[in-house]
């Protein structure tokens, strides 16, 4: 048994799903302090020539996993360069942000009505 395929998809799975919790993260706290514009930069031009190499070679395996983490690091690189409003816009139209916890109702426990004796 050739153990190659699998390993080369074990390493697929891997750099696929390690840009999604950043990704997530970043729509929703909508934050990117932190996150390297020169690093994610470096990351996109990587993932763009092993897009290539995968097409030169016609490896469909390399073509599409680096479609995947090409597209995630853009989205993450994108994000860490637009303006806050803009940044926020584009979260906003993904997934709703996140929202403090409401206070109760002036009637229920804990409210303000019962707060204020």
């Amino acid at each position: 048994m050739d153990l190659a395929p699998w390993l080369g998809g074990a390493a697929t799975v891997c750099s696929t799903v390690s840009f999604a919790p950043q990704a997530w993260k970043v729509i929703r706290t909508r934050r990117t302090d932190g996150i390297s514009v020169r690093t994610y930069s470096v990351t996109v031009a990587a993932f763009a020539c092993w897009l290539g190499y995968g097409l030169m070679l016609g490896e469909w395996p390399i073509i599409v996993s680096n479609v995947v983490c090409l597209a995630f690091s853009i989205f993450i690189l994108t994000m860490t360069v637009l303006p806050r409003r803009s940044r926020e816009a584009v979260a906003g139209a993904i997934a709703p942000p996140l929202q403090p916890p409401l206070d109760p109702p002036a009637d229920q426990p804990g409210g303000p009505a019962q707060n204020s004796a």
